[in-house]
């Protein structure tokens, strides 16, 4: 435990339940865990009692392995009872990935904000430009011109639909400070912004219990990029507002991530999470004395070797830090006769 976690308490200490297996936390609480074939390998899943049958919080991608483990929890997770409703906290594969297979086996619906099921249906459809391929322009406008990875990158295909084959032709949209009654309890609709159009967290006063998804991760920070789809865009300070909007619930509320341990010691985690980009925006400020693309700032952010689908996530990472600069008149920008955009303090 590094340490950063050590400031965390992680009351459930060691305990993971394999896939296809479910763990009560309190009752009618239940967490799943879910394989993911990236680096990055589980997604926390989470079952809420709702009246007589179950609703489900995020899904696992359209995976052979994920359809077995849910299968399991078919069999022996649910008590016999049916799901009833399928909630999305946002639009990227792990969360999605399933929805349109677990709402028609059940014939429940999907809710998810509007943000994200428009994301969700526009990404799966692989309409041009939210493709594979519109990328690879995006990154070589900011740097990317290394001949061996521009190939790699070049020669991937877009992993959305594979990952997300469809999705529910309907939904019921929640909202900001929407109260949602899941069974017994009230459930309070919380976005964020930044990760994702319109992340949804769910948090339970009665409970204590945050549904975090990716908003808030116990070990690492939550990616946040500028995609080709939005190429001018400020996600970081999104984010960091976004995570202003928790720091009012107890401390002590259990947080239930998509990645990693459930834990206590919310506000020692948002703290942390300010801190890092404080951080990583002060290394890049120091860099900008001179010209710098976003590709010239990934090895500043990033010391390990990337491969070239983790490459585009931090080529994503380093423009967000670099446009929140600008965005905040910090650096200017320029795109030089080489057609790279650069930045540099002004």
């Amino acid at each position: 435990m590094n340490l950063l976690e050590s400031q965390l308490d992680y009351p459930l200490g060691d305990t993971i339940p394999a896939a296809g297996a479910v763990h009560e936390i309190v009752p009618g609480l239940r967490w799943l865990r879910m394989p993911l074939p990236f680096a990055l390998d589980h997604i926390n899943l989470w079952l809420l009692r709702d009246g007589d049958g179950w609703s489900a919080v995020d899904c696992g991608v359209a995976s052979d392995a994920t359809r077995a483990a849910w299968e399991t929890v078919f069999d022996s997770g649910l008590d016999g009872l049916p799901l009833r409703r399928v909630f999305a906290t946002h639009c990227h594969p792990d969360h999605i990935g399933l929805a349109d297979w677990l709402c028609q086996r059940w014939d429940a619906p999907l809710w998810t904000t509007t943000g994200e099921y428009a994301f969700a249906r526009m990404m799966s459809a692989a309409l041009p430009g939210v493709d594979g391929p519109a990328a690879l322009p995006h990154f070589q406008r900011h740097g990317l011109r290394d001949p061996d990875m521009l190939e790699k990158m070049a020669g991937r295909k877009n992993y959305y639909p594979t990952l997300v084959p469809s999705v529910p032709t309907a939904y019921t949209r929640i909202q900001d400070g929407q109260l949602v009654a899941i069974g017994d309890h009230q459930w309070q609709v919380i976005t964020g912004f930044g990760h994702a159009p319109e992340h949804a967290s769910l948090y339970c006063a009665a409970l204590n219990v945050l549904i975090a998804g990716d908003m808030v991760l116990p070990r690492i920070s939550t990616n946040v990029s500028v995609f080709a789809v939005e190429p001018e865009s400020n996600p970081l300070t999104l984010y960091l507002d976004s995570l202003a909007k928790f720091v009012d619930l107890p401390n002590d509320v259990l947080v239930l991530p998509s990645h990693g341990k459930p834990f206590h010691g919310l506000r020692t985690r948002i703290a942390q999470l300010q801190q890092h980009h404080v951080e990583r925006l002060a290394e890049v400020v120091d860099a900008c004395g001179d010209w710098q693309s976003a590709a010239d700032i990934v090895p500043l952010m990033f010391k390990r070797p990337l491969d070239a689908h983790q490459l585009g996530f931090a080529l994503g990472e380093a423009l967000a830090h670099l446009h929140k600069l600008w965005h905040d008149g910090i650096v200017r920008r320029e795109t030089g006769a080489d057609g790279i955009i650069r930045f540099r303090l002004k």
